[in-house]
């Protein structure tokens, strides 16, 4: 189903990067999930013996209407909660009361993972499926959330704030494959293939601190040379504790979203964003070990762009 580009006007250096990370048909022209074929059952089964202690550690942040959406992107509202019902007695006086509530949101309001249609250059999403298969009365045909299936791996942090010796990174640093390797080291373990990746810059306390433009712009994040590090190790997804993911002002001039096209349309790699990592942080530097098992599925809205999760990393 691959359809020709449309021209583009992201610069060379991004066409370059992409050609060296693509893995369209790499697992068959059917193919809808990307990076998370490596999760394999050999995978997971080390993954459950990283599992020391027991402690669980919820990933998550809040889902509240006061939440990190701050009206920067168009259309994604935090979650509007409400009760429908409160104490009502369905079946007559005396009996059994239930109380249900509803909620309007956006699926990339908190912490969540970008689906493999979020995002789509020249026309074309993961493994070249035209983009215009994404459409308000289907929503998406192909490389939705929903195909995401279980998503339970080996996680690894690479704790790029402490690595460098700070709380959190300032708003202009961009995260490189040299900051990557760095937090590794720290780790301790090698990333490997079928690792689940997360990456703390700190960011996520400025929200934590009540400051949510802030934490919106600018923003540290990825650098548009991080997808190679990670399609080099045959990681299986990434996700960070900032809004954008990537650096936000773009590194490179007018390169808005090179990595989501990157990462998701180019790699077929699953990203997440506003991850709460702190606990974890501290978690894995007192315990000094930073590999651990992760579940993080998402909400499999059919047709979803992206999805809500509640991550939970087990030491």
């Amino acid at each position: 189903m691959s359809v020709p580009a449309l021209p583009s006007a992201l610069p060379a250096e991004f066409h370059e990067i992409a050609k060296r990370v693509n893995n369209w048909g790499r697992w068959g022209e059917a193919d809808e999930i990307g990076t998370l074929n490596l999760i394999t059952d050999e995978v997971v089964r080390e993954a459950a013996a990283t599992v020391r202690d027991g402690r669980r550690i919820a990933l998550a942040l809040p889902l509240l209407q006061d939440g990190v959406q701050s009206g920067v992107i168009p259309g994604r509202v935090n979650p509007l909660h409400t009760m429908v019902q409160i104490n009502q007695e369905l079946f007559g006086p005396g009996t059994v009361a239930t109380s249900d509530d509803s909620v309007t949101m956006g699926l990339q309001a908190a912490t969540h993972w970008d689906a493999l249609a979020h995002a789509s250059h020249a026309g074309r999403l993961y493994n070249g499926r035209p983009a215009d298969t994404i459409t308000a009365h289907e929503r998406a045909r192909f490389d939705g959330i929903d195909k995401v299936g279980p998503v339970v791996s080996r996680g690894v942090l690479l704790d790029v704030a402490r690595a460098k010796g700070v709380d959190r990174l300032p708003g202009d640093h961009a995260v490189t494959p040299d900051d990557l390797a760095e937090a590794e080291e720290l780790a301790g373990t090698r990333v490997r293939a079928g690792d689940i990746v997360l990456v703390r810059t700190g960011h996520v306390q400025t929200y934590l601190a009540g400051d949510r433009h802030a934490y919106a712009y600018p923003s540290p994040g990825m650098s548009v040379r991080s997808p190679e590090w990670f399609h080099a190790r045959d990681v299986a997804a990434v996700a960070n504790d900032t809004l954008t993911f990537e650096i936000f002002p773009p590194e490179i001039e007018n390169l808005w979203l090179g990595v989501h096209a990157l990462d998701l349309v180019e790699m077929g790699m699953i990203q997440g964003q506003n991850w709460n990592l702190e606990e974890l942080s501290t978690a894995c530097a007192e315990a000094g070990r930073y590999a651990f098992l992760l579940t993080a599925t998402p909400e499999p809205f059919a047709g979803g762009t992206g999805g809500p999760v509640a991550p939970v990393a087990v030491l």
